[in-house]
């Protein structure tokens, strides 16, 4: 099996070429096509896996246009699957990928046997009796299967990995091995390596090195063994003392170390979470959202419905149930009231910037079940903007109210004050590459700049489309390629939004494109 260089070059240097094989022989299962799983799903797509099956029972609603950005009106008025509108669109990010749907019910189905064609099951929206259910199922089989799920409610959301019992990681930093020119090697207990003009060698305790070309103490040459760090120059590989001299020469080489990770089950994580801290200013917080979204699931199998953004009772039931899950902790935790609040306004919603954010990580995580390089997430990570709701108060029911337009998710989260706020911006960005188009995605989106008499949204970048770009920048296709032209253009990220992003000054610039509709004036 071939790679094609000129599509994965970037990808193939940092990942090689056994991790890019892997992936290529690699079938991943996605259930949830909302606006975080197709997320997750191109960014699977891009990366160059075997095939993906994108997995979803509902209708396209005019509600899943803020966040889902391969579904247009048209779909929503057709009443069109998410996952089979979805598919044609995500093949288009890369030929190499085969992408396929699948509608059926994963709740009322019984026999689970058909995910043992996938490496990788990966659940969004779903409960958690069905996670913990999925997840018993891929630890069973041989070898397991990995099963990651993720959920995005309103400012909230998290992510769970379970690689099985034994998961084998053979590069867990993916940085490259360290070579070390010898100066000496004293002969003692321990024999203390020292680096040719004083160089600082790089090691850390416990790396593991192998000698060559090494003159005098030629019994190191082919040995391998762990070192200890004395200073930044030097480093004790054990006993020397009854080697021969050395006299001149020789070459220390780092050797790559395999981790070895193990998993528990979902059922066992609910109660004693393993957590990932990624905001150290609230070091608390982890936990705290933790049951607090293990409530929020219980509120949904008791009344079938998330929490009212301006239901007082709803937001006091909610805090109730994250008492009682706090105090079944192995460590009781006293649930934050403010964290309970946030998530009780917001919850029936959904945050753009997280879905974006989290669909990322966890196709990240995908690609290193799929591959054993990277040390994986272990095992649970949360992730909260609080910040964006501090002046918002419950019971304002106005600023929460469904428009039925496509900014409901938002307007949940943030109130119907920011959304016009938004609309109204100008912006100007600088730079169309792999975090541009991202960018753009996202400020189209949350609608910056899409009110016809004061919002813009400007973008300038001087540089040409190349294959490798479509690698990484989902809104370019293969007809854009080299793609270049002088002076002014206009484009309509969707035809319905009105979002002008103009491309300025008199040189070759690059043209940004979406699925909906090309439009160039």
């Amino acid at each position: 099996m071939e790679i094609d260089d000129s599509l994965y070059s970037r990808q193939r240097y940092v990942l090689g070429d056994a991790a890019m094989l892997h992936m290529a022989k690699s079938s991943v299962f996605l259930s949830g096509l909302g606006g975080l799983g197709v997320e997750i799903a191109k960014n699977i797509v891009l990366a160059g896996v075997k095939s993906l099956c994108v997995h979803d029972t509902q209708a396209a609603t005019t509600w899943d246009l803020g966040t889902h950005f391969f579904l247009d009106p048209a779909d929503v008025e057709a009443g069109v699957n998410r996952a089979v509108a979805s598919v044609p669109r995500l093949a288009e990010l890369n030929p190499y990928v085969e992408v396929r749907s699948c509608t059926e019910d994963l709740h009322s189905t019984v026999d689970l046997s058909f995910l043992r064609q996938h490496q990788c099951v990966i659940l969004t929206g779903c409960s958690i009796r069905l996670q913990s259910r999925v997840d018993e199922f891929c630890r069973t089989q041989q070898p397991p299967i990995k099963f990651i799920s993720a959920d995005v409610y309103g400012v909230f959301c998290r992510a769970f990995c379970d690689f099985g019992p034994v998961f084998h990681v053979w590069d867990p930093t993916g940085e490259e091995t360290k070579e070390i020119f010898i100066q000496n090697i004293t002969q003692g207990n321990p024999g203390v390596v020292t680096c040719i003009d004083n160089k600082p060698h790089g090691l850390q305790e416990g790396d593991r090195v192998t000698f060559k070309e090494v003159y005098g103490m030629e019994a190191l040459n082919g040995m391998n063994t762990s070192i200890t760090v004395i200073n930044s120059y030097t480093f004790g590989i054990g006993n020397t003392s009854q080697l021969t001299p050395y006299k001149h020469g020789g070459l220390a080489k780092q050797l790559k170390a395999q981790k070895t990770f193990t998993f528990e089950p979902l059922k066992s994580q609910l109660q004693s979470p393993s957590c990932l801290l990624v905001d150290l200013s609230k070091p608390e917080a982890p936990l705290q959202s933790h049951f607090a979204l293990l409530a929020l699931n219980e509120f949904y199998e008791q009344h079938n419905h998330l929490p009212s953004p301006s239901s007082l009772e709803d937001a006091e039931t909610l805090y109730e149930l994250a008492v009682s899950f706090g105090q079944r902790m192995r460590d009781p935790v006293e649930p934050d009231q403010r964290v309970i609040t946030c998530l009780s306004m917001s919850s029936q919603g959904c945050f753009p910037p997280l879905v974006a954010t989290l669909g990322g990580l966890v196709a990240q995580e995908a690609l290193k079940a799929l591959t054993g390089k990277f040390s994986p997430l272990f095992q649970w990570f949360y992730l909260d903007a609080i910040e964006v709701m501090e002046k918002l108060k419950i019971g304002n029911e106005d600023e929460f109210q469904p428009r039925r337009d496509r900014y409901d998710a938002l307007r949940m989260c943030v109130g119907n004050e920011t959304c016009k706020a938004l609309q109204g911006l100008k912006a100007f960005m600088v730079g169309c590459g792999a975090i541009g188009c991202e960018m753009l995605k996202n400020m189209a989106i949350l609608g910056v700049g899409t009110e016809p008499s004061k919002g813009l949204v400007t973008i300038t970048d001087p540089d040409l489309i190349e294959k490798s770009n479509l690698n990484r920048q989902f809104l370019f296709r293969p007809h854009h390629i080299q793609v270049s032209d002088c002076g002014l253009f206009y484009f309509i990220f969707y035809s319905d939004m009105n979002v002008i992003v103009t491309l300025i000054f008199a040189f070759p610039l690059k043209p940004f494109f979406c699925y909906n509709r090309q439009h160039f004036f």
